[in-house]
């Protein structure tokens, strides 16, 4: 059998999960306004480097954790970690899929809505169809999207960048240094981390391929950096413009307006619209894992019709959802699954997980 390759085993669970973290948590702008921006410049860039080292923490361990026991979909794995609690994680999880599935459509019809001036929900119907459609391809069609889209979001934020930058980096090497960092940073960047570590069961499935400690813990380590740059690069373009940038629904389409470039404006939002059928693919494609190995369980396959069924129902609860507005739904309901994520995940993780790990619990 041919071996995997070093894109695969150690690339792809850390583009993955870039993947389904970026609309959730920075597609937008704004919801790197909350968590960091807020904190001032200096002090939401410690913030991020805070989410980063406990990305890569938790995906270390997460990464080997499934792959010592085999547990590549959320149940199986929270099984594994709190026994019959696992069902915990599930309803949180459940919460979370429906919160940003919402985030997902209100950002969609206002991309469209300021962008080409279309309707709202003309934005919210089409990128719930597209994720719907992908869900339908299966897991390797799921996990083609996820990391060749990531490259192109690479691509376009570099370029992101570089351009504003060059347009008003001045302002941008003078905000960073206008404040102090203050306090309240390290709790801001493991909050952040903290509920978006929930999407980790989208990033299980890529954990198969690996075939020692040392595959699952490289890929672990590189999952943070590889997940937290395309932010690191999007927040420092935001810097520039603080502090107006705060009020603004949408921070990506302030900067867009100041590079003044009506191509490259579309360009961004069609690579953002892809963000968000990226993170919302990924996101129920876990959910169908889950069905797929509790039917494999009880020496079944899971039917083919199931997997549209399952996201066009959490898609109709999220667009049903979506009509509270992005601004209220990240300001209000990231930060309520944010303790149940670290208590019921974070911490057991890197307490009990490590503990069975260095124990060299058998499998089963």
């Amino acid at each position: 059998m041919t071996r995997p390759s070093f894109l695969r085993r150690i690339l792809l669970p850390g583009l993955v999960f870039q993947s389904v973290v970026v609309a959730g948590g920075y597609g937008t702008g704004r919801e790197l306004v909350e968590f960091f921006l807020t904190l001032g410049p200096l002090g939401g860039l410690a913030a991020m480097g805070v989410s980063m080292v406990v990305w890569s923490a938790v995906c270390m361990v997460s990464f080997e954790f499934a792959r010592t026991y085999r547990a590549f979909d959320y149940r199986h794995f929270f099984r594994e970690l709190l026994g019959r609690g696992w069902v915990l994680f599930e309803i949180a999880y459940v919460i979370l899929l429906l919160i940003v599935l919402a985030v997902i459509a209100a950002a969609a019809g206002t991309i469209l809505e300021e962008t080409f001036g279309w309707n709202y929900w003309i934005g919210v119907v089409g990128v719930m169809a597209a994720v719907g459609a992908l869900v339908f391809g299966g897991s390797e069609a799921v996990e083609r999207f996820l990391a060749g889209w990531s490259v192109v979001l690479y691509a376009l934020y570099v370029v992101f960048f570089v351009w504003c930058f060059r347009t008003f980096g001045a302002d941008i090497t003078s905000t960073l240094t206008s404040e102090p960092a203050g306090t309240g940073w390290a709790w801001a960047g493991l909050r952040y981390a903290g509920y978006n570590l929930a999407v980790i069961p989208a990033v299980l499935v890529t954990i198969r391929t690996h075939e020692s400690r040392r595959d699952s813990l490289t890929a672990g380590a590189l999952a943070g950096p590889l997940a937290i740059l395309p932010g690191v690069l999007f927040y420092l373009a935001m810097v520039g413009r603080y502090p107006g940038i705060l009020d603004r629904p949408v921070p990506a389409n302030e900067l867009l307006e100041v590079l003044g470039s009506r191509g490259f404006q579309i360009a961004f939002q069609v690579v953002l619209f892809g963000t968000l059928i990226e993170t919302g693919t990924g996101l129920i494609h876990a959910v169908n894992e889950r069905i797929a190995g509790l039917a494999r369980d009880r020496h079944g396959e899971m039917a083919r019709w199931l997997r549209p069924a399952v996201a066009v129902a959490f898609l109709a609860a999220g667009t049903a959802i979506s009509r509270f507005g992005l601004v209220g739904l990240i300001a209000s309901g990231y930060g309520t699954l944010t303790l149940a994520i670290l208590a019921i995940y974070v911490l057991p993780i890197l307490t009990v997980g490590v503990a069975r790990l260095r124990r060299g619990s058998p499998p089963g």
